[in-house]
């Protein structure tokens, strides 16, 4: 357990640390002026460092004056300046704890359409906070996109078993270095499955040709800027 522990990929590894927080009594001019100025879309609201409720940008548009509304601009923020967080937040949050698997907070947020999941430990105190950007950003870590210095390409496969393993030992053994390694679980419509790999190589156009010599499929082949 210890050592699965330690290879998986957890939320507390890609999560926000430094999370804006706000209490019950914050009016509701506090919230859209810290939102706009920090541009952030989500507040959680807390009592005693734990977790309360979630005040989002969609709720403060929920309680923004319509434009034909007879109030005037005075009666508006007088009244807007009454209203509190405790009276506009969803007491209801979905949250995760920060040994949640990555995939499977993306999972919550695609499944139940929110934009963030507020991390809590065991006793609901506020730990963190992951969003979409978060995971956008591990997305884009994993794949490699913002590595200058490797080539990659994409590989038709063989779905059977040891087929990837073979392609990545061939690459190994002829001299290149794998990064990063992304295969959709499904094939494509020639039942073929797609690995989309980056590698390190001092002859990436050589090490590509190396390839083709060994009948793989090469569909697209990006080299280093």
């Amino acid at each position: 357990v210890i050592e699965q522990r330690r290879n998986s990929m957890y939320v507390d590894r890609i999560m926000s640390r430094d999370v804006l927080q706000v209490t019950e009594e914050a009016r509701v001019t506090q919230l859209a002026a810290l939102m706009r100025d920090r541009h952030i879309r989500h507040l959680p609201v807390v009592r005693d460092g734990r977790l309360v409720g979630l005040v989002t940008s969609h709720d403060l548009e929920r309680v923004v004056p319509s434009p034909v509304t007879t109030l005037s601009v005075g009666e508006a923020n007088y009244l807007l300046g009454k209203l509190t967080a405790a009276k506009l937040m969803r007491a209801q949050v979905i949250t995760c704890t920060p040994d949640t698997l990555v995939e499977e907070a993306a999972r919550l947020l695609r499944q139940e359409k929110i934009s963030c999941l507020p991390v809590v430990d065991r006793n609901d105190h506020l730990m963190g906070m992951l969003t979409h950007e978060d995971l956008l950003d591990f997305f884009l870590d994993i794949t490699g996109c913002l590595m200058a210095d490797t080539t990659r390409i994409a590989v038709h496969l063989p779905d059977t078993m040891g087929q990837l393993g073979r392609l990545l030992a061939a690459i190994n053994e002829a001299g290149g270095y794998i990064a990063t390694v992304v295969s959709p679980l499904h094939p494509d419509q020639n039942g073929l499955r797609i690995a989309v790999i980056r590698y390190r190589a001092p002859h990436p156009h050589a090490m590509n040709q190396q390839l083709r010599d060994l009948g793989y499929d090469l569909l697209t082949e990006t080299f280093p800027d």
